[in-house]
């Protein structure tokens, strides 16, 4: 697959504090990327490493092999940008501000209507084009900023934040939009919302406190919620110790009088080891299923790890 980007142990220092610590990635085309971590974790000074607007004190970013700090007006033109606060000029009806983002990407004037007219049908807003943007609804004009980003086809769209502030349905309108512009650009979708992530992107790269803290696909991810315990129910549950003699077992948490969840050191349980063992004890077992770590829990152990 074609490299769209390559960001390489970028760091950004603002004085003494460390506000993104040598971080790596990159992009494919027709990928989007989900950019995930806690507010505070050094997400949107990355973002801005990304498009430009901010050096690093260390490392680079190269855009379809274009050094950003070398040559930044070919690197950026190659860029499109919804920063998390859209900015939109909203005593502008939708298609005479896309004409204005469309001269200030340089798309050439003979290009201009059609440009307008593709980024308006993509994002949903043909039938709003001669409407004024403050009487536009919240999710339409979100559709607005990603049109602006779109509106000179570049090969990344870089979206800070995008859902935030929408309601449900709105939210599941704009991630449509964005798995659609994905399989045309590659895509870097930056949140806090995890589940979010699971839905609209191909991969995901977690970062807490400037420091890369997961980095891989939807399935590791989803693997990492797996992770190494079992809900087990028994009726007569045999202790930690005995288990611990039979097994690598390194905790076993009572949910009620007859479920438990077991923690293992490894990832690599043997099921068919542990039933054999249960009928052979008489632990009475009738219920037994990986245990699949909430969103919310895998979330906080990558980033207290």
């Amino acid at each position: 697959m074609t490299k769209t980007l390559k960001a390489t142990q970028l760091t950004r220092r603002f004085g003494p504090n460390t506000a993104v610590n040598n971080v790596s990635f990159d992009l494919s085309k027709g990928e989007v990327l989900g950019f995930l971590g806690p507010n505070g974790a050094g997400k949107s000074t990355t973002m801005r490493m990304l498009t430009g607007n901010l050096a690093p004190t260390e490392g680079q970013v190269e855009i379809c092999g274009i050094n950003i700090i070398e040559d930044p007006k070919s690197a950026k033109a190659k860029i499109g940008y919804l920063p998390e606060m859209r900015p939109l000029y909203k005593e502008f009806k939708v298609n005479e501000f896309l004409k204005i983002a469309a001269k200030l990407h340089n798309v050439p004037n003979k290009k201009i209507n059609e440009s307008i007219d593709t980024a308006m049908e993509k994002c949903g807003l043909t039938h709003m084009r001669d409407r004024l943007i403050e009487n536009l609804s919240n999710g339409y004009q979100q559709r607005v900023g990603i049109a602006q980003a779109i509106i000179h086809n570049p090969e990344i769209v870089i979206l800070d934040e995008p859902t935030v502030g929408l309601d449900p349905i709105q939210i599941r309108e704009i991630r449509k939009l964005i798995k659609d512009i994905g399989k045309e650009h590659s895509v870097i979708l930056s949140t806090h919302i995890l589940p979010e992530v699971e839905i609209v992107c191909d991969r995901v790269q977690i970062i807490d406190r400037g420091n890369l803290v997961f980095h891989g696909s939807i399935e590791d991810l989803k693997q990492q919620r797996r992770g190494n315990k079992l809900l087990v129910g028994m009726k007569k549950p045999p202790t930690l110790k005995k288990l611990q003699a039979l097994f690598d077992v390194v905790k076993l948490e009572k949910q009620d009088d007859l479920l438990h969840i077991i923690q293992f050191k490894s990832m690599d349980i043997d099921v068919e080891a542990f039933i054999k063992a249960s009928i052979k004890e008489k632990w009475g077992l009738f219920q037994i299923s990986p245990h699949i770590t909430s969103l919310e829990d895998t979330f906080v152990q990558l980033t207290n790890q």
